[in-house]
C-alpha cells in the first residue's frame, strides 16, 4: 500500500511539472521561435570566401572568440590601405538557402580600417538572397556603413546587387514609408538610402541590433534598434544565401539568429507608424 502511495506520488508530482513546463512554454517570449544560424563555436553550415580566393586566411580574417565573430581581430591597422588589393574582401555564408524569415544579429564597429577606407568608411553589410556567391555577390545588402566624415550612419541603406525591388521615398533620395507620404519607385536597384532615423551606435564599443524581415519576393523590411529604416517590395529574388562582409574596418557579429515562415506573413503585422 505504502509502494502504491509512493508511486501515486510521484505521478502526481510528475504531472504537475510537466504542466507548469507547459505553462511555462506557452508564456515564452517570441525569441524562443529564433534558431540560431551560427552557433559561436565553430564554422557549421557556413563557407567562408575571399576576394584573394585564399580559404586559410580566411580563417584568420573570420575569428571566433567567446561566441562573437571578431573579423581583422589579428591583423594589423591600415591593412592594404588604398592599395587597390582589397584581397580581404569576402563574406561568410550560410550553406543553406533562406526565402521568408526574420534575420537578426548584432554588430559593432573596432578601430582597425583596411582595403578602401578612405572610399566608403567604416563599411560592411549582411547580404541576403545571394543567387552568386562571387565576391562581390549578387543579391540584396542590408548596408551596414558608418561615415565618420560626415557623421553619417548608412546602415540600413540598399545595396541591390543584380537585383531589382520597388522602393519608396518622398524625394528619390531617401526612404519614406508609405502611410508618411512615401511614394513607389519601381525596380531600383544599387544604392538606396534610408531614412537615417534610427539611433545608432557608431566609434563607441556598443552593439547595434539590426532585423531584416523578408517574406520571399513580396517584401523586405530593414530595422535598425527597433526603427524601421527601409522597405521595399516586388524583388526580382525570392531566396538565396546568407552572408556577413568583411570590408573596409574591423568589425564584431554576434547573436545571429533566424526564424524561418512556411507561409508569407502580411507586412502589415511589422509596419508602425
Amino acid at each position: 500500500m505504502k509502494n502504491q502511495l509512493w508511486i501515486t506520488g510521484l505521478i502526481i508530482i510528475f504531472f504537475g511539472l510537466s504542466s507548469n513546463i507547459a505553462l511555462a512554454q506557452d508564456t515564452t517570449s517570441k525569441d524562443d521561435d529564433f534558431l540560431y544560424l551560427f552557433n559561436g563555436e565553430n564554422w557549421d553550415g557556413w563557407n567562408l570566401k575571399l576576394r584573394n580566393g585564399d580559404s586559410e586566411m580566411a580563417k584568420k580574417v573570420y575569428v571566433i572568440e567567446d561566441g562573437i565573430v571578431h573579423v581583422f581581430k589579428d591583423f594589423p591597422d591600415s591593412l592594404n590601405l588604398n592599395t587597390g588589393e582589397n584581397g580581404t574582401h569576402g563574406l561568410f555564408f550560410t550553406k543553406k538557402k533562406y526565402g521568408k524569415y526574420i534575420l537578426r544579429f548584432e554588430y559593432k564597429w573596432g578601430k582597425k580600417i583596411a582595403n578602401n577606407f578612405d572610399q566608403w568608411q567604416y563599411d560592411a553589410g549582411c547580404y541576403y538572397h545571394v543567387y552568386d556567391d562571387k565576391i562581390w555577390p549578387k543579391g540584396n545588402e542590408y548596408q551596414i556603413r558608418y561615415n565618420h566624415i560626415a557623421n553619417k550612419n548608412h546602415t540600413g541603406d540598399f545595396w541591390a546587387a543584380g537585383t531589382t525591388l520597388d522602393w519608396y521615398s518622398g524625394d528619390g533620395k531617401t526612404f519614406l514609408l508609405p502611410s508618411k507620404g512615401g511614394k513607389k519607385f519601381e525596380q531600383k536597384k544599387n544604392e538606396l538610402h534610408g531614412s537615417g532615423k534610427a539611433k545608432y551606435y557608431a566609434l563607441n564599443d556598443e552593439w547595434n541590433e539590426c532585423e531584416i524581415i523578408v517574406m520571399g519576393n513580396k517584401y523586405v523590411i530593414h530595422k535598425l534598434n527597433g526603427e524601421i529604416v527601409n522597405m521595399a517590395t516586388d524583388l526580382s529574388v525570392s531566396e538565396g544565401v546568407i552572408g556577413f562582409q568583411s570590408e573596409t574596418a574591423e568589425i564584431y557579429y554576434r547573436n545571429i539568429k533566424i526564424k524561418e515562415f512556411k507561409r508569407i506573413v502580411p507586412m502589415r503585422k511589422f509596419l508602425k507608424d
